[in-house]
C-alpha cells in the first residue's frame, strides 16, 4: 500500500454510466468524501468481452485512477468485479472492493424462501461470481442466473420506459416465474434504471436487490479499516471522466447522478 492523504478522493469506475448509481450511493452515505469517477464509454459494454480483455481494461483504468491520486478504488462494474477484482487487489497499491459480494449478501438477507435470481451481463453470468458468492453466504440457496445483454444498450439509449424495453424484459424475465424466485439481484449497475419496468414484469412480491447501497456501506467499512475516512474539515469534490463523447455522458449521467455532474473530462485509451 502507498501512503495517501485521507482527504484524497475515492476512485470509482465502470464500463459506462451504470456505476454512477454506486457513486451516488457513496455520495449520500459518505458526504465528506471526494470522488473521481471513470466511465469507459468508448468500450462499453464489457459483458460480451473475454475475461482477459476485461482484466486488461480494468487494470489500465485502475492505474490511471492511481495517477489521479485516489486513496481507494470501488469497481462499480459487475463484469469487471467478476473477472478482475483479484488481479486489481494484487497489483494496485490501494484498497479495492467490488459490487458482487455486497449484492450477494443483501440478496441472502432479503430472501424468504432461498430461491434467488440474478440478472447480469453475459460475462458476469458466465463467471459464476454471483452464484459462488450467494452460495458462500447461504449454502442452501437455489440460484438462477440469466444474462440480459440488451438491457445495457437500452439504458444507455435512455429507453428505460420504451415499449421495446418492456418486450425485452418480458422475454428475459419469464423463466423466473418457473423457478419461484422471491428475490432478484440486479447484477449490473445499469439495471436499477430499469427497476420500475422489471418490477412491473416480475410482480410486487419479488424483492429487487440493487447492490449500490450495500457497496457504499462496504466502502465505509473499507475506509475505516484502513484509517482513510476523510477528516472533519474535508470538502467533497466530484470529478467525472469518460473515455468517449463527454456530452453524451453529461446528458445521460444526470439520470444516474443528478445535477452534480457539471463537467466531464475525457481520457482515451489505445
Amino acid at each position: 500500500m502507498i501512503a495517501v492523504d485521507r482527504d484524497s478522493p475515492i476512485g470509482v469506475f465502470d464500463s459506462g454510466l451504470g456505476g454512477l448509481t454506486v457513486a451516488h450511493a457513496i455520495m449520500r452515505q459518505l458526504p465528506a468524501e471526494s470522488l473521481v469517477y471513470f466511465g469507459d464509454t468508448a468500450r462499453v459494454p464489457y459483458g460480451p468481452k473475454s475475461p482477459e480483455t476485461v482484466r486488461r481494461y480494468s487494470t489500465e483504468i485502475g492505474f490511471y485512477l492511481i495517477e489521479q491520486g485516489v486513496k481507494a478504488i470501488v469497481v462499480a462494474c459487475n463484469t469487471a468485479t467478476a473477472h478482475a477484482l483479484p488481479q486489481l487487489r494484487d497489483e494496485l497499491p490501494v484498497p479495492v472492493i467490488g459490487v458482487v459480494d455486497p449484492g450477494a449478501r443483501a440478496a441472502v438477507k432479503a430472501s424468504r424462501n432461498g430461491r434467488i435470481g440474478v440478472i447480469a451481463t453475459q460475462g458476469t453470468v458466465k463467471s459464476g461470481a454471483y452464484v459462488r458468492a450467494i452460495e458462500a453466504a447461504s449454502p442452501s440457496a437455489r440460484v438462477t442466473a440469466l444474462a440480459c445483454p440488451l438491457f445495457v444498450p437500452l439504458v444507455e439509449e435512455g429507453w428505460t420506459e420504451h415499449e421495446a424495453a418492456r418486450l425485452v424484459a418480458r422475454e428475459y424475465l419469464a423463466p423466473f416465474a418457473h423457478h419461484e424466485v422471491d428475490t432478484l439481484v440486479l447484477g449490473c449497475t445499469h439495471y436499477p434504471l430499469l427497476k420500475p419496468l422489471i418490477r412491473e414484469v416480475v410482480g410486487p412480491d419479488v424483492r429487487l436487490i440493487d447492490s449500490a447501497e450495500e457497496t457504499a456501506a462496504d466502502t465505509r467499512r473499507m475506509l475505516m479499516e484502513h484509517d482513510l475516512m476523510a477528516g472533519p474539515t474535508a470538502s467533497a469534490a466530484y470529478r467525472f471522466i469518460a473515455s468517449d463523447d463527454p456530452q453524451q455522458f453529461l446528458t445521460l449521467g444526470k439520470r444516474f447522478f443528478g445535477d452534480a455532474i457539471e463537467h466531464v473530462d475525457v481520457r482515451t485509451f489505445g
